[in-house]
């Protein structure tokens, strides 16, 4: 079970933030010609915060040189990929993810990258408006896992157990049940070549760059501290939306 994320509606909320190029969803009699000779390219998202809003959790220095350098390096390498690849323009990023083993590593590595990072900014906000899971989501977790605590040690043990760089996730998999799962790398849930598949709700860096100015190599402390900044709202949001369209 996976959110249908090639609708128009879709396609243009997910644009908004770089995920998926502008030409997927530019269906409007109005666009220039010259906008749509540039459609094709991915671009960075604005963050929706300032870089210093999630101290003291993550540091401003650690946010600017994350999103403004590592993720960027990953919106050019995706468009560099696609340069030569006309089949692939206007496709939607979780398209291309959805069958990245019959592509050239660049969009597993530069894809994935671009949309872990763009979900992983969206996932987080200011610690004071981090709140709370809500509604069928809360109760899901009750139900999976017994308590919010027992889903955030589950989720810190895989980003822990994640060897080098990676990613750990919260998804709704394919029976419509909550589950904790991590990836290597840039790779993500949405992949064909990804061991436990499904539709991503929260997502956690642990490559060092996410945390290491202010937590050097203590993984466990990051992962600890980064419930304080996760927007909790928004993963309802995305649960409610996974469990609208199983």
């Amino acid at each position: 079970m996976f959110i249908d994320l090639t609708t128009r509606t879709a396609a243009a909320a997910f644009a908004s933030f770089g995920l998926i190029s502008a030409a997927a969803c530019a269906d409007s009699a109005a666009t220039h010609q010259e906008e749509t000779e540039t459609m094709s390219n991915f671009s960075l998202p604005d963050l929706p915060y300032a870089y210093d809003a999630l101290e003291p959790v993550i540091d401003a220095e650690t946010m600017e040189l994350h999103h403004s350098r590592h993720h960027q390096a990953y919106v050019n390498g995706l468009n560099g990929a696609l340069e030569d690849r006309s089949d692939l323009q206007g496709v939607s990023l979780e398209d291309i993810l959805a069958r990245v083993s019959d592509l050239p590593g660049a969009f597993r590595n530069h894809g994935g990258g671009h949309w872990n990072h763009a979900f992983f900014w969206e996932s987080m906000t200011a610690p004071a408006d981090s709140g709370a899971p809500s509604g069928a989501f809360a109760e899901a977790i009750n139900a999976q896992f017994g308590s919010l605590d027992e889903m955030k040690s589950q989720f810190n043990s895989a980003g822990a157990g994640q060897f080098g760089s990676g990613w750990a996730w919260l998804i709704v998999n394919g029976e419509g049940d909550l589950e904790i799962t991590a990836t290597p790398n840039q790779d993500n849930p949405l992949m064909d070549v990804a061991g436990t598949r499904g539709t991503p709700i929260l997502g956690n860096d642990v490559w060092e760059h996410a945390y290491y100015v202010t937590y050097r190599n203590r993984r466990a402390d990051y992962l600890d501290a980064w419930w304080q900044v996760v927007n909790w709202d928004v993963a309802s949001e995305r649960y409610d939306a996974a469990m609208a369209g199983n």
